[in-house]
């Protein structure tokens, strides 16, 4: 439910009873992944989307019920072969929903801290006995929890390590412990969604390619800084969508600032004095992708320099160049969208490959590299 956390934790600060039912679990091609949520309050209002339409209409209506009775419950739909108008995902997969009335406990405190882009995780029972499912904790980064499921005391222990783990890792899915804690006991599947602050894209020079970008990425739900040693490009005024101006030697900056393993870097100076000291540093840092625009004689020419500061061969073939997917693009629009698509098939594990006529997967079985905030990134 923490992928759409800022208009529930305004529903709840408006004091308005909701329901919301959570995908928990899919099988086969399923358009929505656990964590996926739709809500539904006392007036009948919905957000969110668990399907992508197939069967938002019965959800929906198990969410009133959720209201009218108090009771959690989960929901299983798939395509039926014998009735095309069934409810289910004619996609063919099958979903497991977990449908809870939000009345107090945790859930406040987690969605306020989604929605203000802290860290946190909330666990819940999503698998188990009765008087236990629906039951949460929210855990935070350094291992402390509000909340109680209940039962043996170790299993709040428990459950909060196994969060917190997933947290670290920005990471949403389930994990399944025993009812009293330990690995032996009545099992028990913990749903674990992980609130993390959003993943960062640094475009390098402050182009007109990268204004494009720019857009890109704030759809996908990147914090984007724009960073270039020279003042008179680098501002504001070129870049009001930018979440970061740098007016700084990209090189310089990058060895200042903070990345992880969600980050996203993108050279687009193509200026050997800028990009080779840049590369050099950024090749050896545990980022999610780093590309470097130019021609193929500007990627020949800029390989050998790196080669002769000491990138090795491992090293260098981390570096997506020339940039972007082959989608013929001309304009900056267009080539920053094969950069953003390079980027989701990369985080993602796709091939590039066109759809049609293809025997991959729609959707692969999940990133290669964690997550961020649920939802922020496509």
């Amino acid at each position: 439910m923490l992928d759409i956390a800022e208009e529930l934790h305004r529903w709840v600060e408006q004091g308005r009873v909701f329901a919301v039912a959570t995908v928990v679990a899919v099988g086969g091609s399923a358009p929505r992944q656990p964590g996926a949520a739709l809500a539904v309050d006392s007036d009948g209002t919905a957000i969110g989307s668990v399907s992508g339409g197939c069967v938002e209409g019965a959800v929906y209506e198990l969410c009133r019920q959720a209201l009218e009775d108090g009771r959690t419950v989960v929901e299983r739909f798939g395509y039926s072969d014998e009735d095309a108008f069934a409810v289910g995902l004619t996609c063919g997969g099958i979903i497991d929903i977990l449908v809870t009335p939000v009345r107090g406990g945790v859930y406040p405190a987690a969605l306020a801290a989604a929605a203000s882009g802290e860290a946190a995780a909330l666990a819940r029972i999503v698998e188990g006995p009765d008087d236990l499912m629906g039951r949460a904790l929210l855990v935070h980064p350094d291992g402390s929890y509000e909340g109680v499921l209940g039962g043996h005391p170790e299993l709040d222990r428990t459950a909060a390590a196994e969060a917190r783990a997933m947290l670290d890792g920005g990471r949403t899915g389930t994990v399944g412990i025993g009812e009293d804690g330990s690995r032996c006991g009545q099992p028990l599947t913990l749903l674990v969604e992980s609130s993390v602050p959003a993943p960062r894209m640094i475009v390098f020079g402050a182009i007109d390619f990268a204004s494009a970008l720019v857009r890109v990425g704030k759809f996908l739900g990147y914090h984007v800084t724009v960073c270039d040693a020279r003042p008179i490009f680098a501002t504001k005024a070129r870049f009001p969508e930018a979440d970061e101006i740098v007016v700084a030697w990209p090189h310089r900056y990058l060895a200042t600032t903070d990345v992880d393993a969600r980050t996203v870097l993108c050279v687009l100076t193509h200026d050997a004095k800028f990009d080779v000291p840049l590369l050099q540093a950024a090749l050896r840092l545990p980022v999610a992708y780093i590309g470097a625009m130019g021609s193929r004689r500007t990627h020949e020419d800029r390989n050998k320099r790196l080669r002769e500061v000491g990138v090795t061969e491992i090293e260098l073939a981390r570096l997506r160049s020339p940039i972007g997917l082959d989608l013929g693009a001309r304009t900056p629009e267009e080539t920053a969208l094969s950069i953003g698509a390079e980027i989701v098939a990369n985080r993602r594990g796709g091939t590039g490959a066109a759809l049609t006529g293809a025997h991959t997967p729609i959707h692969h079985d999940g990133p290669r590299e964690p997550a961020g905030r649920l939802g922020s990134v496509a």
